[in-house]
């Protein structure tokens, strides 16, 4: 129990990121085959059957994902509710949480059936479902949480909820219709068809989105000023991005109906990128409930001349302190110390007691030189991939191997206090939620330059390994999107938080382009394979840049 306690902040953010994302596929699904699939049927003749066919099959399994994730979350939530309160059971099934998960997972489990059934679904069962999932899902939101405008913040978050679900959930159904049109007629009214609905539900998602704004930030500072407020601005930007993909696809689905010689492929891809990007906007909203809403951080929060202040550059810290300076180092030698006459000895720190671990400014200088160092590392991945594209030089396509060589150091020094440089056993610092994300950001870090090094130098003959790069950083940028620090001052919080957006987003833009270099070719392939490239250099100045203090 206790350790579950520990990891639980983590694993709901989470869990509630797949949930969302499979809440939207499967009422993206559902909007899809009644507002797009089924329609279209006449026009699009015999190849209408594969594509409903293919779009139930989606939506079955998205379903039984939802109502998998949600049992898992009712369950963890029941489980701890139980543990820290001394409730039984029966009482915490009862909280309104566990209810809404519940609900959710039953709605999701007739979706399934209804999908999978031999004779086709029953609209009515399948809209009502929806409509319920979306309901139980602003129940357990911030929304339901306030005490004044419950009603109003409610119904904006189902409008939210809503429009992303019908914009963002129905793009894989949209990419398994496009790649069964293979004449450009077909392709062409799938592309306007799915472009009408896309743009109802930006419709729908903004008015939602700025009915929350008002309520839940308020105010420009309360935008810039909070972890909230910063989270929502990094939401914001990625929308621009995904609109701008939304646009292009307007119009490479407006010229396939007018310009016979045209293919679907390019609409295909971008809608892929779309997906993407998309999934990484509804983890970031998943970590926005893990966080109070910027109305209610009154205290402590950064001025601009102070965020400003942050995000100017200064000369960046290449040389380490000593670990014996750092703040549980040194709280561990004054116990010692003083406990020198009896035994045991108590600990300076142990994970997952609910304390924040000491640090002092030596704590800072020790990260901010981990993340300078990686930032040289990563600049020289940057400029090694722009030789290969240049083709100066054979031996650069070995740059992978960088990031090999950096995961290491990262691994020994990214937690000072863990083994095998500090007191805490390995296993037991994984009670740490910030441990596992280092350790999860390390592995990827590691996986990825030994796979995309194979790739590179011809090791491995399976053309699908190169797809491994692109979706290994977007998982990269996704985490970093939840990571968090345990920091008790709300204002070192945001500080550190614009830091990590930063990075992220750098990192998200080079995987998916990335992943149009390898899906396309053309000059839609060489201009992202140089995207990509000054995306990883971008990603390496905001490391070098990094701060803490």
């Amino acid at each position: 129990m206790g350790l579950l306690v520990d990891v639980f902040g983590f694993l709901s953010v989470v869990l509630r990121g797949l949930a969302l994302t499979a809440q939207s596929f499967t009422v993206g699904g559902i909007s899809f085959l009644f507002l797009l699939a089924r329609p279209l049927a006449p026009a699009l003749g015999a190849v209408s059957a594969g594509i409903v066919g293919r779009a139930r099959r989606l939506l079955m399994w998205s379903s039984l994902a939802l109502a998998g994730i949600e049992l898992v979350t009712a369950a963890l939530q029941v489980t701890v509710l139980a543990g820290t309160l001394s409730l039984s059971p029966v009482d915490a099934v009862q909280s309104s949480f566990a209810l809404a998960a519940l609900t959710i997972g039953l709605c999701a489990v007739v979706v399934a059936i209804e999908a999978g059934r031999a004779k086709g679904s029953a609209g009515s069962s399948l809209v009502a479902a929806a409509v319920v999932i979306l309901v139980a899902q602003v129940a357990s939101s911030h929304a339901a949480a306030r005490v004044d405008g419950r009603l109003a913040l409610g119904l904006a978050g189902l409008a939210h909820m809503a429009g992303a679900a019908v914009w963002i959930g129905g793009l894989p159904y949209l990419c398994s219709a496009l790649a069964l049109a293979t004449d450009i007629r077909s392709a062409g009214l799938i592309a306007r068809r799915y472009s009408a609905l896309a743009i109802a539900s930006v419709a729908l998602l903004l008015a939602g989105a700025a009915v929350m704004a008002i309520d839940y930030i308020g105010t420009a500072d309360a935008l810039y000023g909070t972890s909230y407020g910063a989270m929502v601005a990094a939401k914001v930007l990625l929308l621009c991005g995904l609109l701008w993909l939304g646009a292009m696809n307007f119009r490479l689905g407006r010229r396939l109906g007018r310009d016979p010689s045209a293919s679907a492929l390019p609409l295909r891809r971008f809608a892929e990128v779309e997906l993407g990007i998309g999934v990484t906007i509804i983890f970031a909203a998943a970590s926005l409930t893990s966080q109070p809403p910027s109305v209610d951080l009154t205290a402590d929060r950064a001025s601009w001349s102070e965020v400003v202040e942050w995000v100017t550059p200064r000369l960046p810290r290449l040389t380490s302190p000593e670990h014996d300076a750092l703040g549980i180092s040194r709280l561990h030698a004054q116990i010692l110390a003083a406990a020198a006459a009896r035994e045991p000895v108590p600990r300076a720190f142990v994970p997952g007691e609910g304390v924040v671990p000491p640090r002092n400014a030596m704590d800072l200088a020790w990260s901010e030189f981990n993340h300078h160092w990686a930032g040289l590392f990563v600049l020289g991945i940057g400029l090694l991939a722009l030789l290969e594209r240049a083709k100066q030089g054979t031996w650069a396509r070995h740059w992978p191997l960088v990031l090999v060589m950096l995961a290491i150091p990262m691994i020994v020094r990214a937690d000072p206090e863990v083994w095998p440089m500090g007191q805490i056993g390995l296993l037991e610092s994984l009670r740490d939620p910030e441990v596992i994300q280092h350790r999860l950001l390390e592995s990827l870090t590691a996986a990825f330059g030994a796979l995309e090094w194979r790739v590179r130098t011809g090791r491995t003959a399976d053309t699908r390994a190169a797809l491994i790069f692109p979706l290994l950083c977007a998982l990269g940028g996704g985490l970093l999107l939840t990571h968090s620090h345990a920091l008790a001052n709300v204002k070192d919080q945001l500080l550190i938080e614009i830091s990590h957006l930063q990075l992220a987003a750098a990192i998200v833009i080079a995987a998916w382009a990335r992943w149009i270099e390898l899906r396309l070719d053309g000059q839609h392939s060489l201009v992202a394979g140089w995207i990509w490239r000054l995306a990883f250099l971008a990603s390496g100045v905001s490391l070098l840049f990094y701060r803490e203090q």
